[in-house]
């Protein structure tokens, strides 16, 4: 449960059924999917779960509220990439960014984090439900890569996380064009090349790695 259900429940004095929790969220998804957030309203969430707004605001102190617990199962912790390969799990990073965002229309993430903005209780759930969870999983294979001794011991982790998933979250949130894998490796380069202890070595061997389905720029021989 999170913290905006669990606002709500105190203020409930009868147990709750789950099945009625289970569709309202289910519906809510589903009317996001199909329509964005602006036009979303709890009496069509309500219509579309077969209960009523009164039920709904038992449970969730407003819209903003519900869609939030809504879309969080989406953004569910992520497996931290440990391939033993730092240019393969940082563009897995970066993925990882693009695979989230994918799941959430523009017109859903804009409205949503506009909303939220303007109150601080909605402002830390959104962050905790959509924003932080890809970043703790990008953070620790920074780490690990780090421990590895293939980036810099002085590495600023926030910066690293920013910089990797700031045109990610740019364009999520405006819409205006998708994400290359060539654009990608593009960020894993600019930033390693700035952090990297050295950034050749870490090419020679990222060519190197075997099994590797899924090849980037990187790892193919030069005019390959």
């Amino acid at each position: 449960m999170t913290d905006s259900q669990a606002g709500a429940a105190k203020r409930v004095g009868r147990p709750r059924d789950a099945r009625v929790d289970a569709a309202i969220l289910a519906a809510a998804a589903v009317l996001l999917d199909e329509h964005g957030y602006p036009p979303l309203t709890l009496e069509k969430v309500a219509h579309r779960a077969g209960t009523t707004r009164p039920a709904l605001y038992r449970r969730w102190r407003s819209r903003a509220h519900l869609v939030l617990d809504a879309l969080a199962p989406r953004i569910a912790e992520t497996p931290v990439p440990d391939t033993g390969c730092t240019i393969c799990d940082l563009n897995e990073g970066v993925q990882i960014f693009v695979r989230v965002y994918e799941r959430l229309r523009p017109d859903v993430l804009g409205p949503l984090l506009a909303e939220c903005a303007t109150d601080a209780d909605l402002r830390r759930s959104f962050m905790a439900s959509l924003f932080e969870p890809p970043r703790r999983a990008v953070a620790q294979l920074l780490a690990n890569a780090v421990a590895r001794g293939d980036l810099r011991g002085d590495l600023d982790s926030t910066l690293a996380v920013d910089t990797l998933g700031s045109f990610i979250h740019y364009r999520a949130l405006f819409g205006h064009a998708p994400v290359s894998g060539t654009e990608i490796e593009r960020a894993v380069e600019a930033l390693l090349c700035g952090f990297a202890t050295d950034y050749e070595a870490l090419v020679e061997h990222a060519r190197s790695v075997p099994g590797r389905t899924q090849r980037h720029a990187a790892h193919l021989p030069e005019g390959g």
